[in-house]
C-alpha cells in the first residue's frame, strides 16, 4: 500500500534550509474530460515550504522536483485543521443551548469559539508543522 502523497512541483526558491515549491493542487474532477464546462473543477497553485537542513544548496530555482508527505501527516493535519474545530462547535453549541436555550446566542457562541482555537493552532504552528512533514524527491519529469 502506498502511504505517500505526492506532487510535481517546481523550486520557487532556496533559502538557508528551507526550500520553496510551487505546486498545482487539483480537485478530483479537474481531469474529467468535461471539466472545462463545469465549475466543480478547480486548481489552485500553492507554495510548500520543506525543509531541508543539509541538502537544500543541492536543489536549483525552476528545478523539477516531487514533494512527498506520508498520509498519516495528512490525517493529522487534518484533525487539527477540521474535526477539533468541528467537534468544539459542536460542544459550545450545545453546551450554551442547554444553558440558556437561546439559539441564536448559541450559534454565534459557537462560531466565536473557533477565534480562541484557531489563535492557539497560529500560535503553536511550528510544533505542528513538524508533525506535517514535506520531503522533495528528485524528479526528472517536465512540469
Amino acid at each position: 500500500m502506498n502511504d505517500k502523497i505526492k506532487h510535481n512541483g517546481i523550486v520557487e526558491d532556496v533559502g538557508q534550509g528551507i526550500v520553496k515549491v510551487r505546486i498545482l493542487q487539483t480537485s478530483a474532477c479537474a481531469h474529467c474530460k468535461v471539466a472545462s464546462h463545469c465549475n466543480a473543477a478547480e486548481a489552485k497553485e500553492k507554495i510548500i515550504d520543506v525543509r531541508c537542513e543539509e541538502d537544500a544548496a543541492r536543489y536549483n530555482v525552476g528545478q523539477a522536483v516531487t514533494v512527498a508527505t506520508t498520509t498519516s501527516a495528512v490525517g493529522r493535519a487534518m484533525t487539527v485543521g477540521f474535526v477539533v474545530p468541528f467537534i468544539v462547535m459542536v460542544a459550545s453549541l450545545l453546551l450554551v443551548l442547554t444553558l440558556t436555550g437561546d439559539e441564536v446566542l448559541a450559534a454565534l457562541t459557537a462560531v466565536l469559539a473557533l477565534i480562541p482555537y484557531y489563535l492557539t493552532v497560529f500560535l503553536l504552528r511550528r510544533p505542528l508543522s513538524k508533525g506535517v512533514a514535506f520531503t522533495i524527491e528528485d524528479s526528472n519529469e517536465n512540469y
